[in-house]
């Protein structure tokens, strides 16, 4: 699979691309970059002044740069820039970076030569993934740069999995490296292509961790004999909003038909808030990925480097912004990461009532005999240590703030840091479902025979158990964790029917 850039890219596309698909430009899209490579050339060959084509950057913006040191000037900013540390990104994310940042220069107004971006396409097509650790940035440079020292032959880089130097690399797919002209080692490095792609990803496996956590909660729900009343669906449109509308059908549908649900009707006057609130809390997370997913869409719709040239070769424009600052992209990320910090939180309580006794009905910890076995006690421990930790990534990076480059650049919004925790925050809250599946498909194990399942949950609990059996302390219960969690990252969950 292909996506083609015929006029913007989408955090969709962007997302596919980073599970696998290549990346390619229309012919109108190739001449927008043709166009914007021809002004640069321009502009070097009249020496306007313009920031980062004959001017160092940051605080030496006012230092001219000959025209014979302009190609070192590209190259040196590479080298120094690339100072990244930490644990590498995985190649999924690699992978939106490199064409969040193609995106960007496919808008016509970076200056970079086509051959810049063929190779950067190829790196796409080829999979060869420059190491880039996942640390180090204030705002956009230092990813960048890492894979922009593959490029030039520097740095390193994985071929089809195979780790090799960056040099090696280029050979393997047929490259050579490149020598930069003027502003392009600034176009580079510069742009919101790494909190972009990034986010990108986030928001994909934030829609299908949304998906799952309604199919988990039906399950839950069921198990706990919940009181449907709460979700009907004229009650639910007394409070306005989207994503609630859409949590409550779901969960309506999944539980249609189920005899357990019916046994249980009138028991309780209204559930406890974890289970009578879903639609309110996973409705909202919806109705804020909708929101994030917009600033993202709206991002790969924008320029994002400085400066931005336009004008023609004759009459070359060239504009100093503050484009590749974005406030927005670090307000959506800390958004979403918040609100699916408190799906886990939920999650995590539904999961304790199904394993205590004093308001399950079930037996103690869903053990089958409880004392000499534990169940899943220590299951809800490593559920709350995630959601804790959780809150604590939650507390947003886009207002620590922060002063670089000698008080020139003296504001700064953390949009690659704040993508980083949304990833990190989704991580957890995969567990944190994982570890609730888990749970309430054991519970429905000691309600077998009692009444039936709805057909919605009962394709969620033969699903869950072809891949891990019912728990009775035989065996480590990590290793069930990890299976379930894998299970919520491999695709979507079986539709209600």
């Amino acid at each position: 699979m292909t996506v083609t850039i015929e006029t913007v890219l989408r955090w969709r596309d962007v997302a596919k691309v980073a599970e696998g698909a290549g990346l390619s430009l229309a012919p109108a899209v190739w001449a927008r970059v043709e166009h914007a490579s021809k002004v640069v050339a321009s502009i070097v060959e009249t020496g306007v002044r313009a920031y980062g084509i004959n001017t160092g950057v940051g605080a030496l913006s006012d230092t001219v740069v000959d025209r014979q040191s302009q190609t070192r000037l590209s190259r040196n900013i590479i080298l120094s820039h690339a100072c990244g540390v930490g644990d590498l990104l995985a190649p999924r994310e690699v992978r939106a970076i490199i064409a969040a940042q193609i995106a960007n220069f496919a808008h016509g107004y970076s200056g970079v030569r086509p051959e810049v971006v063929r190779h950067l396409a190829a790196f796409l097509e080829k999979d060869c993934i420059p190491d880039i650790p996942s640390k180090g940035s204030a705002g956009y440079l230092t990813h960048n740069a890492h894979t922009a020292l593959v490029l030039i032959g520097e740095g390193r880089a994985k071929v089809a999995g195979t780790p090799m130097s960056g040099g090696q690399a280029l050979v393997a797919i047929g490259l050579s490296p490149l020598t930069l002209g003027a502003k392009e080692g600034l176009s580079l490095v510069n742009g919101t292509a790494c909190a972009t792609g990034l986010s990108s990803v986030g928001l994909a496996r934030a829609e299908r961790l949304l998906d799952w956590a309604d199919a988990v909660a039906a399950l839950t729900l069921e198990a706990a004999g919940c009181q449907m009343a709460a979700f009907d669906e004229t009650v639910l449109a007394l409070k306005v909003s989207k994503g609630m509308a859409m949590v409550g059908a779901s969960l309506r549908k999944r539980l249609e038909g189920s005899g357990i649900i019916a046994a249980a009707f009138g028991k309780r006057t209204q559930d406890a808030l974890s289970l009578r609130s879903i639609p309110h809390a996973h409705g909202a997370a919806r109705d804020v990925l909708d929101n994030s997913a917009r600033a993202v869409d709206q991002e790969l719709a924008s320029v994002t480097d400085n400066p931005a040239v336009s004008g023609t070769p004759q009459h070359p424009v060239v504009s100093s912004e503050a484009h590749a600052v974005s406030p927005a992209l670090g307000l959506a990320a800390d958004s979403l990461a918040i609100a699916l910090a408190q799906i886990g939180a939920m999650s995590e309580r539904r999961m304790d009532r199904l394993v205590n006794p004093l308001v399950s009905g079930l037996p103690a910890f869903l053990a089958s005999d409880a004392g000499s076995n534990s169940g899943l006690m220590i299951a809800q421990y490593t559920a709350a240590a995630l959601g804790n930790e959780n809150r604590r990534l939650a507390a947003p990076a886009s207002t620590d703030g922060g002063l670089t480059s000698a008080l020139q650049e003296d504001f700064l919004a953390h949009p690659t840091a704040a993508a980083n925790k949304l990833l990190a925050v989704i991580d957890n809250a995969e567990y944190i479902l994982a570890i609730e599946l888990m749970a309430a498909t054991q519970a429905h194990d000691f309600l077998a025979g009692t009444a039936s399942r709805a057909a919605g949950t009962g394709a969620i609990y033969e699903m869950v158990r072809d891949r891990v059996a019912h728990y009775a302390d035989d065996r480590p219960l990590g290793s069930d964790m990890e299976a379930l969690r894998a299970l919520l990252r491999e695709g979507a969950p079986p539709a209600a029917t």
